[in-house]
């Protein structure tokens, strides 16, 4: 191992010691606050520990403090807190322990304990994890994260360019259906939108498996997911959908995975990854889900339609239950399609009242997962409120495809929930008696004339929704609570968490005195020369801080740290800064918890970046999660066009330097303005 750039510290016995050198990957999905916090908790943790540790971490800026090989060669061990998939193969023959970013910033000294002991990494192997906290998320869930990171795109896109053509371009046709002009402007466009609805299944498949097997997986994964899709290729009337993609990405990637295992002569292994590999995985699945998975799943459907048709007879409201949870299980996969295809046949007989009941269950799903995205915004992340919003916009025009992200993403809450709405509303439908001329479903069918019964339709549909939504939150919120209270069981709530305390209580005199008189000295430095000091590239001056907040409410506060920005000359409008950052705090809580809130907005109401900070004695509710109310309040604001990096530059420098409680006690302390500006000038 290579000596450290500084002195090593001493032994007991006088001698000088290597220090162990580790090193340390963070990352979280957003990719901001959290990633830069287990950093800094990671690095104070080993520095108490007289231990020499640099931490890449991996935020929405990109990758920073990269590892580079010689980092690697000379470290002892690796800890990579992260809850997204992170590349391992640059640390085979390393020790490597891997653990949500929670347990970085809550138990570092923990991860650098249990790394030291942790098994080496071998390539294609998995690293080990954490037992303690619950919070490591597992290879599955990661993989499957990936691969619905990748489709939401398609899905949005796919959708909304079918849902813009048929308002714009669709019209009920005598002869059935809902139908877009040929060789129309709006064909074409709804032909685009069909494109990324084909390709979004193969897309899931092919990045779930290469979240498993690397880049060797991605072929056969996208191509088992087209396979998947395409029930023509086993004599199936529909494609086994989402679901049969998920199947197909872990099976391509476990199938990788394996046949890297395979020992093969020298001269073959530089083309294993790019040609035997890719090859020989496709082939077998292509060929496995054709004649061993796909003949079974086509008798089975066949025979669902037979059943089925034998249920005409029955109960409609009981019919209408079955339909509903039938099209609300997969979103366009073969049990939806079995229900769909089996109402749409009977239209041709005049009897438009089963397709009635599958019209009614079709948008539920879409609407249902929008709304609980806006009923419950703290469980979703920004990614996922946007896309409720467009799930929203889709289950408007019977797109129920719209809610196969969230079906990805939570299976276990999302597809019972929305089969639960789906059964309501189809069994509402069949009760009154709802009848649908054409083989589409949601509203826009009833707007263009093609449902009778419009007003229980609409009833149906709306009952089924809320009951979706409500049923999701609640089973997400369940979740949450249960993985959040495994993980938080160590600590009480309300007291300091182990690594806070261990920060505080490890600052000795000597450190103490060090960093009070660095700040003293910038304090004194900008009093003697008159200049302020460079805080945040100059975005945060003297005219920006306020030692003293008035307001008791959040709200109150934005709209005072608004006017404290105002001062400056370069806020155009305060009311719409104020509306913006509230829009912010809607989507979800800017209080990071240990007392810090930090309110945010994009917004063309400022015409430069610009930062401001005030203090509140009493502390103002923020609803962060570990319960402290906000007694150090940011507030950056910044133009659209400079909304990119620079908005998250700033974020990352905060986060960083706010998890040293020693920077947050002089913060408190200091007395006023200009020194409140002294403390501010150590974040670099």
């Amino acid at each position: 191992m290579t000596s450290p750039a500084g002195p090593p510290p001493t032994g007991n016995g006088g001698g000088e010691q290597k220090r162990l050198k580790l090193l340390a990957v963070t990352a979280c999905p957003t990719g901001i606050a959290h990633t830069y916090m287990a950093a800094e908790k990671l690095s104070q943790a080993a520095e108490r520990l007289g231990i020499e540790m640099k931490v890449e971490t991996q935020g929405s800026i990109g990758a920073e403090n990269v590892l580079s090989d010689n980092d690697v060669k000379a470290a002892e061990g690796v800890i990579v807190a992260a809850d997204k998939d992170v590349d391992l193969s640059r640390f085979a023959g390393k020790r490597v322990i891997t653990a949500g970013v929670a347990e970085g910033i809550h138990h570092p000294e923990r991860l650098i304990e249990r790394v030291r002991s942790a098994p080496v990494h071998r390539a294609g192997s998995t690293a080990e994890a954490t037992s303690g906290g619950g919070k490591e998320r597992s290879l599955a869930y990661k993989a499957l994260m990936n691969g619905v990171s990748y489709m939401i795109p398609f899905v949005v896109v796919g959708g909304l360019l079918i849902a813009i053509s048929l308002s714009l371009g669709g019209h009920t046709d005598p002869s059935g259906g809902l139908v877009i002009p040929k060789n129309s402007f709006w064909m074409d466009v709804n032909n685009i939108g069909v494109i990324g609805f084909t390709l979004m299944v193969p897309i899931l498949s092919g990045y779930i498996a290469y979240a498993i097997g690397d880049r060797p997986a991605l072929v056969p994964g996208m191509i088992g997911g087209w396979i998947a899709n395409t029930g023509s290729l086993y004599d199936s009337k529909a494609g086994a959908g989402f679901i049969g993609a998920i199947v197909t990405g872990f099976l391509a990637g476990c199938l990788v995975l394996w046949i890297k295992k395979v020992r093969v002569p020298k001269f073959v292994q530089p083309i294993m990854p790019i040609i035997v590999i890719p090859i020989v995985a496709t082939t077998a699945l292509g060929l496995f889900f054709i004649y061993v998975v796909g003949k079974p799943i086509s008798w089975v459907f066949e025979h669902l339609t037979s059943w089925l048709s034998g249920m005409t007879g029955t109960s409609a409201v009981l019919l209408g239950a079955i339909l509903g949870l039938m099209i609300a299980f997969d979103m366009g996969g073969p049990v939806n399609k079995t229900a769909f295809l089996f109402g749409a046949g009977l239209i041709a007989t005049g009897n438009q009242t089963v397709m009635g009941m599958c019209a009614a269950a079709i948008p539920v799903m879409p609407l249902g997962q929008g709304l609980a995205t806006l009923i419950r915004k703290r469980l979703y992340t920004e990614q996922e409120r946007e896309t409720g919003l467009a799930s929203l916009f889709m289950g408007c025009f019977g797109i129920s495809e719209g809610a196969i992200p969230f079906a990805a993403a939570r299976p276990a809450q999302v597809i019972p929930a929305n089969m639960l709405g789906g059964a309501v509303a189809g069994a509402v439908a069949g009760l009154a008696g709802v009848k649908d001329a054409v083989p589409h479903g949601g509203p826009i069918v009833a707007v263009l004339g093609a449902v009778s019964g419009v007003p229980m339709f609409f009833v149906a549909v709306l009952i089924g929704t809320a009951v979706t939504a409500l049923t999701t939150v609640t089973l997400v919120d369940l979740g949450e609570r249960n993985r959040r209270g495994e993980a938080l069981v160590p600590t009480p709530r309300r007291a300091p968490e182990p690594a806070l305390a261990g920060v505080g209580a490890g600052l000795d005199t000597a450190t103490a005195t060090t960093a009070t008189a660095t700040a003293v000295q910038m304090m004194s430095g900008t009093a003697s020369d008159g200049a302020e000091p460079e805080v945040l590239s100059g975005y945060l001056t003297e005219r920006t801080v306020r030692v003293q907040l008035e307001s008791r409410d959040k709200e109150s506060a934005i709209r005072e740290m608004a006017g404290l920005l105002a001062a400056t000359g370069k806020v155009a409008d305060v009311e719409e800064l104020v509306r913006t950052a509230l829009r912010r705090e809607e989507q979800g809580t800017t209080g990071l918890g240990e007392e810090i809130a930090i309110p945010h907005a994009k917004t063309d109401a400022v015409t430069a970046p610009i930062v401001g900070f005030a203090r509140s004695a009493e502390g103002i509710e923020w609803g962060a999660l570990d319960g402290t109310k906000a007694k150090l309040v940011f507030m950056i604001s910044v133009p659209e066009a400079a909304a990119g990096d620079e908005h998250l530059r700033i974020l990352a420098l905060l986060s960083r330097k706010l998890v040293d409680p020693g920077f947050r006690e002089r913060l408190t302390a200091a007395p006023d303005e200009r020194a409140v500006l002294g403390v501010l000038g150590e974040i670099q």
